[in-house]
């Protein structure tokens, strides 16, 4: 499943193509798909409108909407995008496979797409989604509230809004990592990835961690997803950018899917447990 660097990445492709563009059509298709907006209601919202800005939430992206651009050439939403106050949202979670891709037209359709939304620039936006697990929202900001993700931003958490998510916990705290009603988007690569460099065991109990080891993982997890952020995420599946392109982080990966390799640092093997019911990697010499 995509993870916050993923999303980011996809978001921040997303946001530069498509700004200021119009949707003109929405295509969904026929198949039963878990979406929270019925397809029909979403193609009738999302019509018209002006895409005024997209960017991330947690694991979500959202698509902030205007009131629709009618014939505006797309140069000229561009110039009136960012005075308009958005009118309605277009949620997107890519659950496993998700992808969305900005292509022209004429592009070959790839399997199991789901959703195409032709754009005045001439290009079309498409979701495409082998397993079906994504989810989809419309929201009209005249009848509701707006799109907010369920837990704290890693990437600008204070320290001490940081610790108190921690204090009193008495689960692992690789298991408080993926909560995402306590911090949103931070799933198992990066997890077992912040944990190492802040040379935290995935077993340790939330609790009991000291607030110098807090902060130590505090700072070793905005590391993390910043520079995966750089390096365009990880593309360990099927992961791959608004562009088609996948990601580099995979490449530096201390201890993510590498049971029995060498540590990087000291060379002892790194370790493959279950925490939760999910696969963790550690190593048993850095981390304690």
């Amino acid at each position: 499943m995509p993870e916050l660097p993923e999303v980011e990445t996809i978001a921040r492709g997303i946001q530069k193509r498509v700004r200021g563009d119009c949707i003109l059509a929405a295509w969904f298709d026929s198949y039963r798909k878990p979406f929270k907006t019925p397809p029909a209601r979403q193609a009738i919202g999302l019509e018209g409108r002006a895409i005024l800005a997209v960017h991330r939430m947690g694991k979500h992206i959202v698509f902030e909407l205007g009131s629709g651009g009618g014939d505006l050439p797309a140069r000229d939403l561009r110039l009136n995008a960012p005075e308009t106050a958005p009118q309605a949202q277009w949620i997107v979670h890519l659950g496993m496979t998700g992808r969305l891709l900005v292509t022209a037209p004429d592009d070959p359709l790839a399997a199991h797409t789901h959703v195409r939304l032709s754009l005045a620039s001439g290009r079309e936006l498409r979701f495409v989604d082998p397993r079906r697990f994504g989810r989809l929202e419309f929201r009209d900001l005249r009848r509701g509230p707006s799109f907010s993700a369920p837990g704290a931003e890693p990437l600008t958490i204070e320290p001490e809004a940081f610790a108190a998510l921690f204090r009193g916990r008495r689960i692992a705290i690789k298991a408080a990592l993926l909560n995402q009603t306590l911090l949103a988007g931070v799933g198992n690569i990066y997890a077992d990835e912040s944990l190492f460099h802040a040379g935290i065991r995935p077993r340790r109990t939330s609790r009991r961690l000291t607030r110098t080891e807090l902060e130590g993982l505090r700072h070793a997890l905005r590391k993390v997803l910043e520079h995966a952020i750089r390096l365009g995420g990880s593309s360990v599946s099927d992961y791959v950018g608004a562009d088609g392109e996948p990601g580099f982080f995979q490449l530096e990966h201390c201890v993510y899917r590498r049971a029995g390799l060498p540590c990087r640092r000291c060379q002892m093997p790194i370790r493959r447990i279950l925490v939760t019911g999910r696969g963790t990697h550690y190593c048993p010499r850095c981390q304690q």
